[in-house]
């Protein structure tokens, strides 16, 4: 019985880890992508695309950086 009880305390215990391990990189790669990216005219020239300042939001439309904003 005491067996019983340990085994399961052990298996909760790596169960409840498993689920650490997958919200700590489910939270790392939400930061990743949501953080906002600016490139430059040039950076946006140089990567294929235009940088469109006359739209709304100035972004970079087409190449590498589509749709990133221009600052």
């Amino acid at each position: 019985m005491r067996i019983r009880r340990i085994l399961a305390a052990v298996i909760a215990s790596a169960a409840l880890a498993g689920l650490g391990l997958t919200g700590a990189a489910t939270a790392t790669a939400a930061t990743a992508k949501g953080a906002p990216s600016y490139v430059t005219p040039d950076q946006c020239r140089q990567g294929g695309g235009e940088p469109r300042i006359d739209l709304p939001g100035n972004p970079c439309r087409g190449g590498t950086y589509d749709g990133e904003t221009v600052d």
